[in-house]
Order: C-alpha cells, then structure tokens, then sequence
C-alpha cells in the first residue's frame, strides 16, 4: 500500500468515514455518548461522516491515500470554532445522534474549555487507524505530517484523548500532559497534550501531495 501521506478530499469521505467508525468503535469517549453499543454501530457513521466533511470545509484531513490513517486538524482561526446550536441545527444533530445529541454537545462544549486559549495553535482533532492496518506505523506518519505543517508555521499543537494507552504514544512524539478530566462524574478521563512549536520553525510551507484544495 502507498504510505505517502496527502490531504484528502471528497473523493476519500466514504474512506476515511469507514476507517474513523472502526477506529472509534470501542474509544471510551464514543462508548459514554452511545452506551448501548447496537446504538454506536447504528449512530457512529452518520457521526464520524458529518466530522470528515465538517473538517474539509473548516479545517484539514490528512491521511493515507486509501484512507486506512485519517487524522482531522483544525488550523488557526478554527480551533475554538464552534457552530451555534440553532433550531435547525439541531433538528439535524438529533437525526444524527438520537438522544445523544446532548451527550455530544456537553463533551463538545467540555473539550473546548480544556483545550489552551487563543487560535495560534493547531488542533489535532481526532486520529484513527483502520484496525486492519494498525501497527504499522500509518498513524505516526500522518500525525506527524500534520505536526510538520504546524512547525513550518511556527506554531503549537493540542490535542485530547480518551485513552490512556495513547498518552505514551503523544509523548513519544513530543506532546506533554496539560491538563486531565472528566466530562461528568460517570465518564471516562481525559489528558489534554500540547506540544510546543520548535524554536527553529521555518516559514509556513507545505511539502504534502495535495488531492484536493482546502477552503481553509
């Protein structure tokens, strides 16, 4: 399979969809919003479908060009960026989520307050590898593409995660523990990781293959 690592466009939804769903099947996170999980499998598609296209428009989706390794990344100007919960928005979260829409919305709106002020940073929004590709490597590639654009940019990057067992892994790429927490009493912890920008970064360039223009 073909290693390189470009940033994906329309033609990859389905793709990157199909790999998020399976990578985030059993994520504490997905199982505290959906915990029933005939409900996960019925609900994460329409979930992970609307974050890839919402990323497209508003942030970056870098990957593998069959999508088995999907990272979404929100650029400066878009890491606080979050869309008012109007009527006919959320007539729309409820046909994607059931009764989880105010599970998500919490954690949305949780994550946000964790995350470090201001928009001089990149938000590495959510990772995933197909299972059947897993430990291969592919993650770590497309992470760090993402971690090279925020460098050429002279910038810091942030993520969360839900998973302990991932904490090492950001570590070994730079990322140092900020805060941790929970989003209710009942869910599962959370480490918020930043990653400071190299003193040497160079100015913003980009040396990824494009498969597509990106809005912003």
């Amino acid at each position: 399979m073909d290693r390189t690592i470009i940033r994906l466009g329309a033609c990859h939804v389905d793709q990157a969809t199909a790999t998020l769903v399976a990578a985030f099947m059993d994520d504490p996170a997905m199982c505290w919003m959906f915990p029933d999980p005939a409900v996960r499998a019925r609900r994460l598609p329409g979930l992970m479908h609307w974050s890839v296209t919402d990323h497209l428009r508003h942030g970056m989706v870098l990957g593998t060009a069959g999508a088995e390794a999907v990272t979404l990344w929100r650029p400066p100007g878009a890491v606080h960026e979050h869309a008012p919960l109007t009527p006919i928005m959320l007539v729309r979260f409820l046909a994607m989520l059931g009764t989880a829409v105010l599970r998500a919305e919490r954690l949305d709106r949780t994550i946000e307050r964790h995350l470090p002020a201001g928009e001089a940073q990149f938000y590495l929004r959510m990772a995933g590898v197909h299972p059947r590709w897993q430990g291969k490597g592919l993650g770590g590639l497309a992470i760090r593409s993402g971690l090279a654009e925020a460098e050429a940019a002279g910038l810091p990057q942030v993520l969360e995660t839900a998973k302990e067992g991932n904490v090492g892994i950001y570590r070994a790429l730079g990322f140092k523990v900020i805060d941790t927490w929970r989003v209710a009493r009942n869910g599962p912890l959370f480490w918020t990781m930043q990653r400071e920008a190299a003193p040497q970064a160079r100015a913003s360039t980009s040396s990824l293959a494009p498969s597509t223009t990106i809005s912003r």
